[in-house]
C-alpha cells in the first residue's frame, strides 16, 4: 500500500508517523481544554503564520490554492466553533445569550464541513479525468518545483467522488449540536453534535483516506492516517461527541506545519509515498463507498420510522451512544 524507500525506511516512517499522531492528539488537546489557548492557536498565529508564508517563506510554503483553501477554511471552522463555544453575553434586560443558541452559527458548523468534503470531491473527480489510466509526474505549485510526484486517476475516483457526496447527505441533525458542560476533570465546553455518531464517522473517515491516497499519494501516510485516526480517537474516548471539533482544530494545527515545513512530508527521511497499485485504489475507494452506502441505507431507515426530517431534527435519538453523549451535554 506504501513505499517507504522515499524516505528513511519503514522504521523511520513509522516513528515519524507515531510523532505526528501524539502531537495532533496532545495539541488538539491542550488547544480544546484551554479557551485562550485555542484562541491563540487558532486566530493569533494563522496570521502570524500568514505574514511569513507570503513574506519570508515566499516560494518554500504552498501557496497554490488547494492547500490556501485548506488551511484558512479550517483554521476559519476552528473560530467558527470557539464562537459557538464561548462567545454569549446579557442583553440590557438582563437576560443571557450566546451563538450555541443561534440556528444560524449551528448552520455553519454543517456548511463549513459540507463544503471541504465537497471541494475533495471535486478534486477527486478532476484527478480522474487529467489523469486517468496514466502515472503522471505533477509539481507542486509554490514550492520553487522542489515538491513533484506523481497522480494516477481511474474508475477509483469516481467510486470516491460518489461516497464523499454520500457523506454529505447523512449529515444529520445539526441543529441539535449542544455544549459540554464543565465538569472537574474536563472544562472543555466542546461543542458537542449528539446525532454524529461513529457509524458516521467511520464513513467520513474511510472516505477522507481513500481521497487522500487517490489525490495526495505523496502525504497520505501522515494527512490521511495519522490526521484522521487523531481526532476519531479523541471523539471515541476523553472528547466524546465532538468530533468535528476534533477534526476541524487537528486539520488547521496539521495544515499550518504543512505549509511552514512541506519538505518534512516531501523531502525528508520521513517521506512516504503510495504505492500505485490500480487494485488497491479500487479496494480503498469502494470501501468507502460501500460503507457511505451502508449509512446512508440505515439514515433512510431511521427517517422513515421516525418521520423526522433528518436536517432539522435528531433521528438516532433511540441509540445509546446518542444518549451517552447529551448526558455530557449543559
Amino acid at each position: 500500500m506504501f513505499d517507504f524507500s522515499q524516505g528513511g525506511g519503514a522504521i523511520t516512517a513509522i516513528l515519524g508517523w507515531l510523532m505526528v499522531f501524539a502531537a495532533l492528539f496532545a495539541l488538539n488537546e491542550f488547544t480544546r481544554r484551554f479557551k485562550w489557548v485555542g484562541f491563540t492557536a487558532f486566530v493569533v498565529m494563522p496570521i502570524v503564520l500568514s505574514v511569513l508564508w507570503f513574506t519570508v517563506l515566499k516560494g518554500s510554503s504552498y501557496t497554490d490554492w488547494f492547500h490556501l483553501f485548506k488551511v484558512y477554511s479550517s483554521t476559519a471552522g476552528c473560530i467558527i466553533f470557539w464562537c459557538i463555544r464561548f462567545v454569549g453575553g446579557t442583553k440590557k434586560d438582563g437576560t443571557k445569550w450566546r451563538l450555541a443558541d443561534k440556528k444560524g452559527f449551528l448552520f455553519l458548523a454543517f456548511l463549513i464541513l459540507a463544503v471541504n468534503i465537497l471541494e475533495a470531491c471535486i478534486k477527486d473527480l478532476e484527478v480522474g479525468k487529467l489523469y486517468y489510466a496514466v502515472k503522471t509526474l505533477v509539481e507542486e505549485e509554490g514550492t520553487n518545483g522542489a515538491t513533484k510526484y506523481y497522480l494516477m486517476g481511474g474508475s477509483w475516483n469516481i467510486m470516491n467522488a460518489i461516497a464523499g457526496f454520500l457523506n454529505i447527505v447523512t449529515i444529520t441533525g445539526w441543529f441539535g449540536i449542544v455544549i459540554r458542560k464543565k465538569t472537574k476533570n474536563d472544562g472543555s465546553r466542546d461543542m458537542l453534535w449528539p446525532d454524529m455518531l461513529w457509524f458516521w464517522i467511520i464513513a467520513y473517515d474511510l472516505w477522507n483516506f481513500a481521497y487522500t491516497y487517490n489525490c495526495l499519494p505523496h502525504h497520505a501516510w501522515y494527512c490521511g492516517l495519522a490526521l484522521l485516526l487523531a481526532p476519531t480517537l479523541c471523539a471515541f474516548t476523553v472528547g466524546k461527541g465532538a468530533w468535528l471539533q476534533h477534526r476541524a482544530q487537528t486539520l488547521a494545527l496539521w495544515c499550518m506545519f504543512a505549509q511552514t515545513f512541506p519538505l518534512f512530508q516531501d523531502h525528508s527521511q520521513f517521506s512516504v509515498v503510495s504505492s500505485y497499485n490500480p487494485t488497491i485504489y479500487t479496494i480503498v475507494s469502494g470501501l468507502a463507498l460501500a460503507f457511505n452506502v451502508g449509512v446512508l441505507v440505515y439514515m433512510i431507515y431511521k427517517v422513515v420510522k421516525a418521520k423526522k426530517n433528518p436536517y432539522t431534527n435528531d433521528i438516532y435519538t433511540d441509540l445509546k451512544e446518542y444518549k451517552a453523549i447529551k448526558e455530557l451535554a449543559e
